[in-house]
């Protein structure tokens, strides 16, 4: 009976990691992407940011964007 009580923990803690993994791979893209993205927008345009896809973020932008800020600390 040992070994039973040896192996609940894992086997308990394996079912709720697949549990976890699923949930994460069923809420990903369709209609929670949208909300999601919309959620994100919301919050940088109540910061005053333009709201920007990921897909089209370079690292030159983040670069000027980057070199922006410390113009408009500069000034302010």
């Amino acid at each position: 009976m040992e070994y039973v009580s040896a192996l609940v923990p894992p086997v308990v803690m394996a079912a709720l990691f697949i549990g976890v993994i699923v949930t994460m791979v069923k809420s990903q893209g369709g209609a929670n992407k949208a909300k999601e993205d919309a959620a994100v927008d919301a919050a940088l345009a109540a910061r005053g940011e333009e709201p920007h896809p990921a897909a089209e973020r370079t690292a030159a932008a983040a670069g000027a964007a980057t070199t922006e800020g410390a113009k408009g600390d500069a000034q302010g």
